[in-house]
Formats: structure tokens, sequence, C-alpha cells
């Protein structure tokens, strides 16, 4: 294809080493090793998807670099993608600017957030991207490239590099890839995208400004109220930015053989979200007075402080494989986004 590159165009000795040398040097790397964005390897990323490269889909923060479909490509090409995962970076970095995410937060705050990327619907099979055993680790090209590349547009063209305008006083592992899809295979209830309005057959993005995931081992409980108590005791934390700003939507990404049991028990999803939003309220007295005077000035002190504001706030999905292992993801305060992929 002979067209004129919006990018800036590089020459560099052909070598791995000397390109990989170059990107640190400059601040372009997250820090592992990236597939050099040739000039052939990008026009190859872009044949994923039928928009215009010179397209601009926004202005990132915290240093406002515009996203163009090309800019999107030469990040997805380093981190290692396929040309068919495009459509879905593409829609990820279109839902996390949607000004209700609130993506100018997220990137300088010193909280260790990073955008949670939850996929749904047929695309997640045809991609291969992993809803089941071991759905947050390793060994997935497409939840690690897909992922990793969300991030190394946050950094190279949102400007977000540590300690410089990313903040993150520690940060987490989830800020090198975050992408996961849910396991609608061996769910009992209706998929995240189905709940938000979308059809079954539509393939969604999902972006939740959320942390790493916090095990809940449960392996005694028989019944769904008993799995249920323990995700309530696991999920009462006061340190919590959804408890103490009530906001953000918290996740609780439920393992299949806890979901089966629960659901075996009579809960729907709803009753799910019910149940956990309600039981697993705080006194205020587990909050020290400086804490009640800043985040809850004027409640009762007999008032109890739920997980989120909101019980609807509460994202509840299927994910994991063999196990008794469920999890728990505190948010950062913005909304989550869904949005339908489009090629």
């Amino acid at each position: 294809m002979d067209r004129k590159y919006l990018s800036e165009k590089m020459l560099v000795e052909d070598s791995f080493e000397a390109v990989n040398n170059l990107f640190i040097e400059k601040g372009w790397s997250d820090g592992l090793p990236v597939i050099p964005p040739t000039v052939s390897a990008v026009e190859k990323m872009l044949s994923g998807t039928k928009r215009d490269p010179s397209e601009m889909l926004a202005k990132i923060p915290p240093s406002w670099g515009e996203a163009s479909i090309e800019k999107i490509a030469v990040n997805a090409v380093m981190a290692g993608c396929l040309p068919e995962y495009l459509p879905v970076i593409i829609t990820t970095v279109e839902a996390m600017c949607d000004e209700k995410f609130r993506l100018g937060e997220i990137q300088p705050t010193t909280h260790p957030v990073a955008p949670l990327i939850v996929v749904n619907g047929p695309i997640a099979k045809k991609l291969d991207i992993n809803s089941k055993a071991g759905a947050f680790g390793p060994c997935w090209r497409a939840n690690a490239t897909i992922g990793r590349a969300i991030r190394l547009i946050l950094l190279n063209i949102g400007g977000a590099y540590p300690g410089k305008l990313d903040l993150a006083t520690q940060g987490q592992p989830c800020k090198y890839t975050y992408c996961i899809a849910e396991n609608e295979e061996d769910s009992p209830w209706e998929p995240l995208h189905v709940e938000r309005g979308f059809a079954a057959f539509a393939g969604t993005v999902t972006v939740v400004a959320a942390e790493n995931p916090h095990n809940i081992n449960e392996h005694v409980g028989i019944n769904g109220e008993e799995i249920l108590t323990s995700i309530c005791n696991a999920v009462m934390n006061t340190g919590t930015n959804n408890v103490l700003f009530q906001e953000g939507t918290p996740v609780i990404a439920i393992c299949p053989e806890h979901a089966a049991t629960i659901a075996a028990s009579g809960f729907s999803k709803q009753g799910v979200r019910d149940y956990i939003y309600e039981n697993s309220k705080m006194p205020l007295k587990r909050f020290y007075p400086r804490q009640i005077d800043k985040y809850f000035p004027g409640w009762d002190e007999n008032r109890l402080v739920p997980i989120t504001a909101h019980k609807e706030d509460l994202i509840i999905i299927v994910v994991g494989g063999t196990g008794k292992h469920s999890s728990y993801l505190p948010a950062f305060l913005p909304p989550s986004v869904t949005r339908e992929i489009k090629e």
C-alpha cells in the first residue's frame, strides 16, 4: 500500500537488539522486548481493520497524544498482536476514551489501577481469548498481547510513564497486561454483555478501572449461601476506593464450580448481586474517627457501609477453570464502559 504515514519513520540498525535498545532509551517500551514496528509489519497489522489508518479516535491523557488507527496498529505490532486482534484493541481504546470512563483520572492517579478488558460474545472464542484456567495469567497470546498493546498505547500515546505522569505509588502487575474473556460456556447465567443490552451473538469489550484480582478461597461450602458468605467476607475491606468514596464498579469473578453451586441453590445473577451487596455491608465503627469525618460525614453511627453506593455497580462475571477459587477486583472511581466491536 503506497500511502503517506502519519507516524514518524526512523532508520535504525537492522537488528532486534538495536531496535529494543532505542525504544528503551526513548521510553517507548514497557520494559519487555518489543517487536520492531517496521513499515511492512504495520501494513500487515492494518489489514485487520477496514478503518482508515489516518482516522483519529481520540486524544489520550495525560499528555493528550492523538490516537490514530495507524498509531494503534504500531503499538499492536510492538506488543506481538495478530492483525485479527486489531478491532478489539480499537474498540478498547474507544471505550477507554468515553468521557464516562474518566481516563484522565485513571492514568495519573497514585492508585494501582489499570483498565481491565473483558471480552464477550463469539469473538472471544474465535480469537482464542482465554476465559478458563489461568485466564488472568500467562500463556495465551490473545490475552497477553491485546492487554499489552493497550498498556503500550497508554504509555506511548498517553504518556503515562511510571514516576512521571503515572504516579501509582506501587503499581501492580495488571499494568503490564489485563485482558480476559468471560467464561460464557460454563456460566449458568446470562453474560455481561447481554445484561447490558447487547445481543448474545454480538462481540463486545467492557473496560473496568480495576486492581489486581484478590483470591477468594472457598472449598467447604456446599450451597450457594455458604459460598456467597465467603465472598461477602472477602470483599469487606475498609481500604478500597469503592468503600471510601462510594463510587466505582468492583468486579466479582466467580469460578465455574462456585457459580454452579450458587445457581443450583436458586440464585440468579441479580440474586447474587443483591446478596453480596446486602451482606457485605460494614458497621461504621470499623472505621476510625478521622476516616469517618472525611469519608462519611453526617452518617448515623448505626448506618452500615456498602462496598459501593449502588448495587447495580457491582459487576458479576464467571471466569476460570477447574477448582474452587473465585476473586474480587476492587475498582477505582469511574464507571465501566461496554462497546460493541466493529471491523
